[in-house]
C-alpha cells in the first residue's frame, strides 16, 4: 500500500503543470519582454526569478515553457499510442507474413538508439513544435507496437473470443471490442512513462538548438542559454532544470502508482 502523500504530490505537480500550460495565453505574461537594466537580474519581489541575459523574466519564460512541454509531451503520447497500439494490434492478431514483417520494421527501429533518430529526423526536418512531435512519435511508437502485440499474442486464443469469432464476429469487432480492451491497461501505464520520456527528449532536442526556435521559449533552449552564465546567474539554468525533474519524477510516480493500481496479480487482488 502506497503512503498517499507519494500519490498526492505528484497528482499536484502535474496538476499545476497541466494549469500553467493550458492558461499560460490569458496570462498577463511578457516572456520577449527585453529590459536591458534587468540583465542576469537574480531574484526579486519584481522578478521571482530573476532575469535573462537579455532582461527577459525567466518565470514568464518558464511557464512558456511549461506549454511547449505540456504540448509535446502529451502530443508525442497520442501519436505514438494510437499508430503503435494499431499495428501492434495488427500484427499481433493477424499473425503469419503480416507479423513477421511488422516485427522485422520493429527491429529495424529499434536497432538506431531511439534519441539519435529523433535527432537525426529533427535535423532533417525544419526546427519548429509541429516537427519535434513528428521526429519523437516516428520513434515512440515502437514500444506500443511491441507491448500491443504481445497482449494481443496472449489473449487472441481466450474462451471468449474464440466464443465470438465462432458466432461470426468480424476482425474488426473482435479487435475493438474483445481484445483492446483488455489490453488498455499496460498500455496506458506505458503511456505515462513515455510522457516523461518525451518532455525530456523535447528539452535535449531544443538544448541542441533543434526544437522550438528563438524567440519561443522551451526549458531545453532556457537551459542552454543560461549555461555561460552558470558561475555569475545560476538562475538562468536551476529554474528550468528543476522544473524539468519535478514534472519528469511527478510523471513517473504517477506511473508506478497507477501499474500498481492496475496490476491485478498485485498484494490484495488474488
Amino acid at each position: 500500500m502506497r503512503p498517499r502523500w507519494s500519490v498526492t504530490l505528484p497528482v499536484l505537480v502535474v496538476g499545476l503543470w497541466a494549469l500553467a500550460a493550458l492558461s499560460g495565453p490569458w496570462l498577463p505574461l511578457a516572456p520577449d519582454r527585453i529590459d536591458l537594466p534587468q540583465i542576469l537580474a537574480p531574484p526579486s519581489p519584481e522578478a521571482w526569478l530573476g532575469s535573462d541575459d537579455l532582461g527577459r523574466p525567466v518565470l514568464d519564460r518558464l511557464l512558456v515553457g511549461a506549454r511547449t512541454a505540456f504540448l509535446v509531451g502529451f502530443g508525442v503520447v497520442a501519436v505514438s499510442a494510437l499508430v503503435g497500439t494499431l499495428i501492434g494490434a495488427v500484427s499481433g492478431y493477424v499473425g503469419g507474413w503480416v507479423d513477421l514483417l511488422l516485427v522485422r520494421v520493429i527491429d529495424v527501429f529499434l536497432a538506431f538508439p531511439g534519441i539519435l533518430l529523433a535527432i537525426a529526423l529533427a535535423g532533417i526536418l525544419d526546427p519548429g513544435l509541429g516537427n519535434v512531435v513528428i521526429a519523437l512519435s516516428v520513434v515512440g511508437w515502437v514500444g506500443y507496437a511491441r507491448l500491443a502485440r504481445a497482449q494481443i499474442l496472449s489473449l487472441k486464443q481466450r474462451d471468449h473470443v474464440l466464443a465470438a469469432r465462432a458466432l461470426g464476429a468480424g476482425h474488426v469487432r473482435i479487435l475493438t471490442r474483445h481484445l483492446l480492451p483488455l489490453a488498455l491497461a499496460p498500455l496506458i501505464v506505458e503511456a505515462t512513462f513515455g510522457i516523461a520520456g518525451a518532455v525530456i527528449a523535447e528539452a535535449g532536442l531544443s538544448f541542441l538548438g533543434l526544437g522550438v526556435q528563438p524567440p519561443a521559449a522551451s526549458w531545453g533552449s532556457m537551459i542552454r542559454d543560461g549555461v555561460g552564465y552558470m558561475l555569475v546567474a545560476p538562475h538562468l539554468v536551476l529554474a528550468p532544470g528543476l522544473a524539468i525533474l519535478l514534472v519528469v519524477l511527478a510523471v513517473n510516480l504517477l506511473g508506478d502508482a497507477l501499474r500498481d493500481h492496475l496490476d491485478v496479480r498485485g498484494p490484495g487482488r488474488r
